[in-house]
């Protein structure tokens, strides 16, 4: 479960050890805008040995590096440097097609087998609308790499790449092409079978603001939301938390289902029809409370 993934600069070994306690459920070790081009270098053996000491349990924030974008000329040594401490994820930004995941799953896959970790280990999450290139393309990240995982939007770069002088308009809300992008990552992360993780808030004193961002985003089929400061975790970890009344009724409809065997098509709940859609929505729910879905019913 990803409700918050909390960006971290990756030059400062101190940031991220705060930052493993701030409650997010993922951390995002930054190699890229953070990080000035004179201390790339740097970035990289401190990210490196952060992931090497850093505490792996149940408990702990998953590690994933946003590396440098392909085109830069940077992200073979990124890879180079930290693959073999076992991150979590890669999350490549500026990413302008399928076919790029298919290039970083090659790359991944010969540091993996250089540092001798199982195939496939190391899993790839990917920005897809910070450019023109990747909006227009949305639909062609499926099925690229079964490393894929999560795809997110980002609206800054979409902004400067684009030329667009503001992402929001004077009421502050998103204008048409940045709504476009918000609506083909959740469209582009259901049709790859993945999570949609939504953009950060960029404003971290305003938490009305961010909450109200977040209950948008849950409604909208976003599975989490990263974030730029530590203040904004407990917000984001509360929106996308569902609620207990939530996780009760899916329960029950997760153990109805398994109790009708594989072609259950129309059950009843409480005197209403539910019928598969019910299901993937109950399914949903019950990950994004941190449960695993298949073993509800036996919990009933």
């Amino acid at each position: 479960m990803m409700r918050s993934l909390l960006f971290v600069p990756g030059d400062s070994e101190r940031k991220m050890e705060k930052a493993s306690d701030c409650g997010a459920d993922a951390l995002i070790l930054d190699l890229e805008d953070s990080v000035a081009p004179s201390r790339k270098a740097e970035a990289r053996q401190i990210v490196a040995s952060f992931l090497a000491t850093a505490r792996r349990d149940a408990h702990a924030p998953l590690l994933i590096v946003r590396v440098n974008a392909l085109d830069t000329g940077l992200t073979n040594d990124d890879l180079a440097a930290i693959v073999g401490a076992a991150p979590d994820a890669i999350l490549l930004p500026k990413a302008n097609s399928g076919a790029d995941i298919q290039d970083l799953d090659v790359r991944i896959s010969v540091e993996e087998a250089e540092a001798g970790l199982p195939a496939g280990q190391v899993l790839i999450h990917a920005l897809i609308t910070e450019t023109a290139a990747g909006l227009l393309a949305a639909a062609s990240f499926a099925a690229k790499s079964k490393r894929l995982s999560a795809v997110a939007w980002g609206a800054e770069d979409l902004a400067a790449d684009i030329g667009a002088s503001s992402n929001r308009n004077d009421q502050g809300v998103y204008t048409d092409v940045f709504r476009l992008a918000r609506s083909l990552t959740i469209l582009a992360a259901a049709n790859s079978g993945v999570d949609a993780i939504d953009t950060v808030f960029t404003d971290f004193r305003d938490m009305e603001g961010l909450d109200a961002e977040c209950r948008a985003a849950v409604r909208d089929g976003f599975s989490g939301k990263m974030a730029i400061h530590p203040g904004q975790v407990s917000v984001i970890n509360a929106a996308f938390t569902p609620p207990p009344e939530d996780v009760e009724r899916a329960v029950r409809i997760l153990a109805l289902f398994a109790a009708a065997g594989p072609d259950a098509g129309v059950l009843s709940l409480d005197g209403r029809m539910i019928d598969k859609p019910h299901l993937k929505q109950a399914e949903r729910v019950a990950r994004r409370a941190g449960l695993d879905p298949a073993s509800l019913p036996d919990l009933s």
